[in-house]
Formats: C-alpha cells, structure tokens, sequence
C-alpha cells in the first residue's frame, strides 16, 4: 500500500474539479457525493452483500467491469486481492478512480474499454465484478457471453447487479411450447426485458431494464450457476458444471465478430 500523497485541501480541490461522482467516497475525509439521491451509495448497497464474499483475496485477482470511480475495486484491495483491474469507457469515471487510489494509498489497475472488449485483456480472472452495467447495454446478453468465455476463471465468481423492473415472482418454464401457446407471455412472472427507447430516470443510457425472472434466465443461459441471491438485485455466481444449449463462441458469438478481409 503506498501513502496518500495529497493534504484535505488539495483533495477538495480535486474532487471538485472531478465532479459530479456517482460513487460517495470517502477520500481523506472529503465526501465526493455527499448528496447522493440514493444516500450514501454505493456503500450502503455493499453492505447488504458484504457478507457474502470472499472475505480474504489474498492472491486472487478482481477484474471490476465498469468500476466507476472505483468504489469497489478499492474494497477488494481492502480485502486483500492481490492485483484488481477496474476497467471503464469513460474518462471521467476513470480519472475518479485514479484519485481515489491515490488517496486512499490502495493500488488498482485502469483500463479504457468496455465489456465487449474484455477479450482483449487476455486473461481469466478470480473475481469479476459485474454491478450496475447490463441495463446500460445495448446487447447485454452478448455481454454476459463474454465474461463467461473469456475473463472468468472455471472456479471463479461472478458478482453481479442489475436494475430490475417489473415482477419479483418467478414462473418456471417449462422445456418447450408449442407455436399456438402465447398466453405464458402475458404472465408478468414470465422472463421480460423491458426496453427503453429514450430515457429513464433521466439517464439516455438505460436501454434494458429486466424483471427478476430475466435477470436470473440471462445469468444461466450464459452459463453460470446462481450460488446466492444476498441482496435483492445482487447475485453470486458461478461457472456452471454443464452449459446450456448457446454457450460458446462456436455456437453463440461469432456472428459479432469483425469479419476479416471483408469475408
């Protein structure tokens, strides 16, 4: 850990210029969200679901997808992992995280990219975050395909988070109907992404917002294990030990791919 080499002023200076945060952090005893519409978030979100994680990462590896100003890469540091990766799409989140650990003297690793890049990083990680992302997505199953294929180890966790709308309850489907049956999808427990055309919440960048039901059909289908559900919203998962019917980039992702020399 190294030392925090800013005094309180010279912090206010930089919060303020850094504004506005999404993450209410303490950085030297300075608020950098104080006002928050939601309190003091995202602690009081993290500590609904503390108490499921691994609560020593000495020699794992986090990759934080969308970090953010880095509130939670910061909280794996302080939980011992031995190397974090907070990767964002967004300059402004990213120069935050960057004081962050500055002045919180905990060292994590920063990436430019975005989930659908995250091939690129090359390797598979213990712990990947996945918190408060997918409803930003416009392709957010493609999304959880890329992190089940690339950047998650075989043992490692998912820790993940979506907004949710709509029904809390949950039908199970059955394997398969028939053409003639459409009553099932007017059953508001059936899996359902509600999509956003133009904003919510006065923010253009929430274009899928799922019901539980969805949310917990996307995380199987893409081939991990529901191991808690801790907080409503958030869930612990794990590499599944079969795969379902699309898993694989053989089968499933390719069509995404770049094509090369125009073929």
């Amino acid at each position: 850990m190294k030392e925090a080499a800013l005094d309180r002023e010279r912090i206010e200076r930089e919060v303020r210029k850094l504004g506005p945060w999404f993450h209410n952090m303490d950085l030297g005893g300075v608020q950098t969200a104080p006002g928050h519409f939601l309190g003091d978030y995202p602690r009081i979100k993290y500590q609904g679901f503390a108490h499921a994680l691994e609560a020593d990462l000495r020699g794992k590896s986090v990759l934080d997808i969308g970090c953010n100003a880095g509130f939670y890469s910061l909280e794996m540091k302080r939980r011992g992992a031995a190397r974090v990766v907070g990767v964002d799409s967004d300059d402004h989140y990213l120069a935050q995280a960057e004081l962050a650990s500055e002045v919180t003297g905990l060292e994590i690793e920063l990436r430019k990219m975005d989930v659908y890049e995250v091939a690129a990083l090359g390797e598979k990680f213990d712990v990947v975050i996945f918190m408060g992302v997918l409803y930003h997505l416009r392709h957010p199953l493609l999304a959880l395909d890329l992190i089940h294929d690339h950047v998650l180890k075989p043992t490692g966790t998912l820790l993940f988070q979506s907004m949710q709308r709509g029904a809390k309850d949950v039908v199970e489907p059955r394997d398969d109907y028939p053409f003639e049956e459409t009553k099932i999808f007017d059953d508001p427990r059936w899996p359902k992404m509600h999509f956003v055309e133009k904003s919510y919440s006065h923010d253009w960048t929430n274009w899928w917002i799922p019901n539980r039901a969805c949310v917990e059909g996307m995380l199987r289908s893409s081939g991990f294990r529901i191991e808690a559900n801790p907080e409503p919203e958030v869930y612990m998962c794990a590499v599944a030990d079969t795969v379902p019917r699309a898993v694989g980039m053989g089968t499933r992702s390719k069509a995404w791919l770049p094509k090369e020399n125009g073929r």
